[in-house]
């Protein structure tokens, strides 16, 4: 499971860092220490649901979160499908998350950046919403500046949802937590795709 997000104590809390946030949520619950530098990432290998699981962190900053993804993969001798990617989706409503057996990267630099190195929209992704339902007029701006204290307990949560769904994917697989976790975002007309 790779949470993106970018390093550094600046952008801990950011809109940006809902990945990192989730490896570190799993980390907690599942006695994980994530502390290993490898592959451009930090990592911590452990147990989920009965499987073996690494998490990472991708150091190598978001928009160029796919070289750590490769070398994590090949480190890991693992091919795409058994990659989990998690993170942050502007085009999705704020606590809003959808889990996807594959997909386009839709705008995300972090996401571009993981299927040009890896060559293929074929992996499991957990894409959590953070539009706060009014107009961003600059997207980079938005996804890098720090949560507003008032969203911090709705962050917990949401966070909690999310790692929730990590479990529910690598327990029963990406179709049972597509059927439980999935639903249609407020403000949208149709389920997108």
């Amino acid at each position: 499971m790779v949470g993106l997000g970018n390093p550094g104590e600046r952008y801990a809390y950011t809109p940006h860092n809902l990945g990192f946030l989730v490896a570190d949520r799993l980390a907690a619950r599942h006695g994980i220490r994530m502390a290993r530098k490898q592959a451009m990432s930090l990592v911590g290998v452990g147990e989920i649901a009965s499987a073996q699981v690494v998490l990472a962190k991708p150091q190598t900053f978001m928009n160029r979160s796919g070289a750590a993804v490769r070398a994590l993969l090949e480190a890991e001798s693992l091919g795409a499908d058994r990659l989990v990617l998690v993170y942050d989706e502007l085009s999705l409503p704020w606590g809003n998350l959808r889990v996807r057996a594959r997909g386009s990267a839709g705008g995300h630099h972090g996401v571009e950046s993981v299927i040009s190195q890896i060559g293929t929209t074929e992996f499991p992704r957990i894409r959590l919403g953070i539009h706060p339902g009014r107009p961003v007029e600059d997207g980079a701006e938005f996804v890098l500046t720090p949560f507003p204290r008032a969203r911090l307990e709705e962050l917990n949560e949401f966070v909690d949802r999310a790692a929730d769904a990590v479990e529910v994917l690598i327990a029963e697989g990406v179709d049972k937590a597509m059927a439980k976790f999935n639903r249609r975002a407020r403000g949208l007309e149709k389920e997108e795709e």
